[in-house]
């Protein structure tokens, strides 16, 4: 999936920001790039200063030059250092003499005024370690982030995560897809495979909603069983269709799970899986051969069609329609359906965009953190 190009922002020139910027190249004599972000510095640090002026003298009611009865007042200011995209700053924050202001602008407590976090975050989904962070935090930004630091602002997406994870579904989705993606997975130094599944619901407003993610070491018919048990505990009575592509005793959980649920298995896998086998100069006429099965009008049909297939081509490549023989009860129920559901249900790869772009922002360390519950793992697409 093409990666969604940012906006470019277009400078609209004004005759006020010319006399703006003819009154900076006059303060900071600019002659560089360099010199223009140490100015922005400069006037954030300012800018903060006197945006706070404004907040106390709101808080106490009268401005600094005014004379006022109230026995709170102005208490002169406490130095604070914050890390900006421009890097560490000194502010100073005004004080009043009861200690009741509390300032909006830059909160007491607030070291960072970068959206560092999410900053973080999307570092560490990248598969960084935490020293790399910090080291990279402070060769652009030039300010120290411990490496305990990072591991906490990583942690503070854990308790949005399963919040998310463990919210109310509805009653009835008419369509389930399961589909995964693989990832490595940098444990103590050694990788390692793992697959991510998305579970993705068309609800009966026909919108797309993923219920939930899993990362799978080893996934099984009691695993999958415990899946979809979850699914139940959080609201779901009915699944119409569930398709995914050949999990592990899947065909068996959802009979016990959803007794009246189709298990459609995704046909495009199975194509995928049938092409393998064939030698490249064979591929477009065999792609085209098992097209005549899926796009049967129907199921008697679509025998038939399986049969004339495997006769034409068994011989050349003995394997390679093995699986449609073995998974015809699983592919079956697409054909009970019209043309138009058909095209919903007869493949998983509607989820497909979704996996990448959720597993790719921060549900990457989000899922590193989920598994192993430590800071020392990083995701690696």
């Amino acid at each position: 999936m093409a990666r969604e190009k940012k906006p470019v922002h277009k400078v609209q020139m004004t005759e006020g920001k010319r006399n703006i910027i003819q009154m900076l190249l006059q303060e900071y004599d600019i002659e560089s790039a360099q010199d223009i972000q140490d100015a922005l510095k400069d006037l954030t640090g300012g800018t903060i200063k006197e945006m706070m002026e404004a907040e106390i003298d709101n808080h106490l009611g009268y401005a600094k030059s005014e004379h006022s009865d109230s026995n709170d007042y102005r208490n002169g200011y406490k130095p604070k250092q914050v890390n900006s995209s421009y890097g560490s700053l000194e502010i100073q924050v005004p004080q009043g003499r009861k200690s009741t202001f509390e300032p909006r602008m830059v909160k007491k407590r607030q070291k960072d005024i970068s959206d560092i976090d999410q900053k973080i975050i999307s570092m560490y989904a990248k598969g960084m370690t935490t020293r790399q962070i910090s080291e990279t935090l402070e060769d652009i930004y030039g300010f120290e982030a411990s490496e305990g630091f990072i591991s906490d602002v990583t942690d503070k997406v854990m308790p949005q995560i399963e919040d998310w994870q463990n919210r109310p579904l509805a009653d009835v989705y008419p369509v389930l897809y399961i589909d995964a993606i693989h990832y490595s997975v940098r444990d103590n130094g050694i990788i390692r495979k793992l697959a991510a599944y998305v579970i993705l619901g068309i609800n009966l407003d026909g919108q797309k909603e993923v219920l939930t993610i899993q990362v799978v070491e080893n996934e099984s018919s009691k695993y999958w069983l415990s899946v979809l048990n979850g699914l139940k505990n959080r609201g779901v009575k009915d699944i119409l269709i569930i398709c995914a592509d050949g999990l592990t005793g899947i065909k068996e959980v959802i009979s016990a799970a959803f007794a009246k649920t189709e298990d459609q298995r995704c046909i495009v896998h199975q194509v995928r899986s049938t092409l393998k086998y064939v030698a490249d100069k064979d591929r477009k006429p065999f792609a085209a051969d098992l097209k005549t099965i899926y796009h049967a009008p129907a199921q008697e049909k679509a025998l038939e069609a399986l049969e004339r297939v495997t006769e034409k081509w068994s011989k050349r490549y003995p394997n390679s329609m093995k699986s449609w023989r073995q998974n015809r009860d699983a592919i079956a129920p697409v054909f009970k359906f019209s043309s138009n559901v058909r095209k919903v249900i007869y493949t998983t790869n509607a989820i497909e965009p979704k996996c990448h772009l959720l597993l790719t922002c921060i549900d990457n360390a989000v899922i590193n953190k989920a598994w192993a519950g430590s800071s020392e793992m990083s995701l690696q697409p």
